[in-house]
């Protein structure tokens, strides 16, 4: 009897110690971090979530959409760590998305990273940025008749905290029109504060027109600009872009306004449009203003 007392009393505490075990377990699997993933087919859907397992064949992947979901790897083009590990909305990978250095015109002082790579289609023409390094990036901005056309370049310098600081330039030629004899150039620094999602930024900077064929014609200004960004919904960003440009010899004062909005439809596209405005102040106080409407398209490469 006593045999059978001692074997129930190690029987019920070896349960015991198992029951613990496994709770041990259970919440040192869900303390881990989950890392957030864009699973892209081969059809062209795309998905995100959360990989609960890969036994080489396929996948599953938890959604907050359709909920669990098995993946054949077979139908997989491609799978993109979104580097998020809070969301609580689907489609917040605006956080760390290849648009997220820039606003609808100009741009804010955070880094881009090496990679984001992206092309922006707008009504008078194209442009391209390469990111060359995670603080560096280089593009070309023209006209769909090449003329004019501009060189860019950006440069972030390492950040501290949610305060960012970027110098900027823009070097640009007439191109086809006056056989490229007008020249110029556009330098500023932005401070930005704030992170890739919601952010505000200050612009100061000084720029120059240069024609040779016109007596050498030279005319300056300089420029401020306030921008800013904060998610409106699961996809959706409103985008405030202005700019002052004053110049010095005329003493006349130009304000462009864009207030805009951004669609994004995945991760590496988007589309934003703006109800922008230009008001120009003259010299002895005579206003005009019209209307800009401007749309364009994002799309990573």
């Amino acid at each position: 009897m006593k045999i059978f007392h001692y074997s129930k009393i190690l029987m019920v505490s070896f349960l015991l110690l198992n029951q613990a075990f496994a709770q041990e377990l259970e919440a040192d699997s869900t303390s881990k971090e989950k890392v957030y993933y864009l699973i892209k087919k081969s059809d062209g859907n795309e998905l995100y979530g959360y990989i609960i397992s890969d036994d080489g064949r396929e996948i599953l992947l938890e959604t907050k959409t359709i909920g669990k979901v098995y993946i054949n790897k077979s139908d997989i083009k491609e799978i993109i760590n979104i580097n998020h590990t809070a969301i609580e909305n689907y489609g917040e990978f605006r956080e760390t998305g290849p648009f997220t250095t820039r606003y609808y015109f100009t741009n804010n002082a955070l880094p881009i990273k090496k990679g984001e790579d992206y092309a922006m289609i707008n009504l008078y023409g194209p442009e391209v940025h390469f990111s060359l390094s995670d603080n560096f990036s280089l593009g070309v901005m023209a006209t769909w008749i090449a003329s004019p056309i501009a060189l860019a370049a950006k440069y972030s310098f390492n950040s501290k905290g949610k305060t960012h600081v970027a110098l900027g330039t823009i070097l640009g030629s007439s191109g086809y029109i006056d056989q490229g004899d007008a020249m110029g150039g556009l330098h500023w620094l932005t401070i930005s504060r704030g992170d890739r999602m919601s952010n505000i930024s200050i612009s100061a900077g000084y720029g120059y027109i240069y024609n040779y064929i016109y007596n050498n014609n030279f005319q300056d200004a300089f420029f401020i600009g306030i921008g800013g960004i904060t998610p409106v919904g699961k996809k959706a960003s409103f985008i405030f872009d202005s700019m002052t440009i004053l110049n010095p010899s005329t003493y006349n004062a130009t304000l462009i306004f864009m207030p805009s909005m951004r669609f994004n439809q995945s991760y590496e596209k988007a589309f934003q449009i703006a109800l922008a405005g230009v008001v120009n102040i003259e010299s002895d106080g005579d206003v005009t203003s019209f209307p800009v409407p401007m749309v364009s398209w994002l799309r990573k490469f």
